[in-house]
């Protein structure tokens, strides 16, 4: 596979004081909803691309790649090769990539809580005069 040009990671943190730069950097990554799935998925242990691309439903093979591709940089993902023809490829959580399923699976629960309600505030918000 051909290098993937840099410049599509971008610094979402940019324009942010450095005291906030960790903190939005990562709640950016963590909005993609991509980056939820393919972490989610490989919770259960190593995954081949193929088996990632038929487990998340609705991602293409590109937004797959750029997902994997930017985990891998952040240190939250594997890439395995194991020379044969054609070669295998495995992708699977790192110990960083393990220690983010905490925050997420809290995060989870406290919209699966609040849902209903954020859901009835923003109805009355967008009803009033």
């Amino acid at each position: 596979m051909p290098p993937m040009n840099k410049l599509i990671f971008k610094d979402r943190a940019a324009h942010v004081p450095d005291f906030c730069r960790p903190t939005v950097d990562v709640i950016a990554q963590f909005s993609g909803k991509w980056f939820i799935f393919v972490l989610g998925t490989l919770e259960a242990g190593p995954r081949r691309f193929g088996e990632l691309e038929d487990a998340i439903p609705g991602i293409s093979q590109r937004m797959l790649t750029l997902t994997l591709r930017t985990l891998e940089r952040d240190g939250m993902v594997a890439r395995h090769v194991t020379p044969s023809i054609p070669p295998r490829v495995d992708y699977e959580l790192t110990a960083r990539g393990r220690s983010a399923l905490a925050p997420l699976t809290a995060l989870h629960q406290w919209a699966s809580e609040h849902s209903d309600g954020i859901i009835e505030s923003r109805e009355a918000f967008d009803t009033r005069d």
